[in-house]
C-alpha cells in the first residue's frame, strides 16, 4: 500500500481571487428584466456583464454581496439577496485565477434608478433578450433563471417584484415569465384567490402604471399569508 493521503496536502495558493456577481431581477410591469452593466476595463472592455466586484481578503461573502446592492439601490436589507453559487472554471477570467461566489436579488419597481444607472454604463434588459456576456456570465444568468423559477413556485417571492398595487393581469404577466409557461387565465386566478395572498383594494387603475389597463381591478398582497407562505412554502402548481 502507498504512503497514507495526508490533509491538508500542501501550502494553499493564495493568489487565487475571488469575486461575486449579482443577477438583480426587476419587473417594470410588463418585462422581467436583468440589471447588466458595461465593462470600462481590458480585456472585455465595452461588452456587457453582471454587476461584479472582487472581494477583498477581510470580506465575508453575503456582506460583500449586500453591501453591492446597497450601492446599486441606496438601502439596505433587500427582500431577497441569495447566495447562488460558485463559478469556478480555470479559465474563465483571463486575467489569473478568479473565483466567482455569484448571488442574486429581486427588487420592487420602485427601486428602479434608471437614469443613474445609464449615466454609468448599466440598463435593464429582458430576460430573453440577454446578449453575449463577458467572462461566463450567461452561465451564472441561466442558473439564477432556474433558481427564480424554483423560487416562485415554492414561495411567494414574486410579489417582491411588484408595485405596492398591481393588477391580476400583471401578476400572471409576471409569474409566465418567471417560469417560463403559459397559464390558464381562470385557473390561475382560482388558484391565486384560493392561497388567500390577494387583497381587493376595491378600486380600478386609471391605466397610468406601466402595464396595468385603464379599469382593471387593483390587488395588494395578504402581509400575513406572505409571511407564513414564505416560511412554510407552497405548492403554486398549473
Amino acid at each position: 500500500m502507498g504512503d497514507m493521503i495526508h490533509f491538508p496536502q500542501e501550502e494553499p495558493d493564495f493568489q487565487a481571487a475571488l469575486s461575486t456577481s449579482m443577477v438583480v431581477f426587476g419587473f417594470d410591469g410588463v418585462d422581467l428584466k436583468i440589471l447588466l452593466a458595461k465593462s470600462t476595463r481590458p480585456p472585455f472592455e465595452g461588452a456587457l456583464f453582471l454587476p461584479s466586484r472582487y472581494l477583498k481578503a477581510n470580506e465575508e461573502l453575503l456582506l460583500s454581496a449586500k453591501k453591492m446592492f446597497n450601492d446599486l439601490f441606496g438601502y439596505d436589507n433587500p427582500s431577497m439577496v441569495e447566495q447562488l453559487r460558485a463559478f469556478g472554471q480555470v479559465f474563465r477570467h483571463p486575467g489569473g485565477r478568479v473565483v466567482n461566489i455569484a448571488h442574486y436579488a429581486l427588487v420592487n419597481t420602485d427601486d428602479f434608478r434608471t437614469e443613474e444607472w445609464e449615466h454609468h454604463g448599466m440598463h435593464w434588459v429582458p430576460v430573453n433578450e440577454v446578449p453575449d456576456l463577458a467572462f461566463d456570465h450567461n452561465d451564472i444568468v441561466d442558473y439564477a433563471r432556474e433558481r427564480l423559477k424554483r423560487r416562485v413556485r415554492r414561495r411567494p417571492v414574486g410579489f417582491d417584484l411588484l408595485p405596492k398595487e398591481f393588477t391580476l393581469g400583471q401578476l400572471q404577466n409576471l409569474y409566465e415569465k418567471a417560469m417560463r409557461k403559459t397559464f390558464d387565465k381562470r385557473n390561475f386566478r382560482k388558484k391565486l384567490f384560493k392561497s388567500k395572498l390577494l387583497v381587493d383594494l376595491e378600486k380600478k387603475s386609471d391605466g397610468s402604471g406601466y402595464g396595468q389597463h385603464k379599469g382593471s381591478q387593483l390587488f395588494s398582497f395578504n402581509d400575513e399569508a406572505y409571511s407564513i407562505m414564505t416560511l412554510k412554502g407552497y405548492d403554486f402548481v398549473f
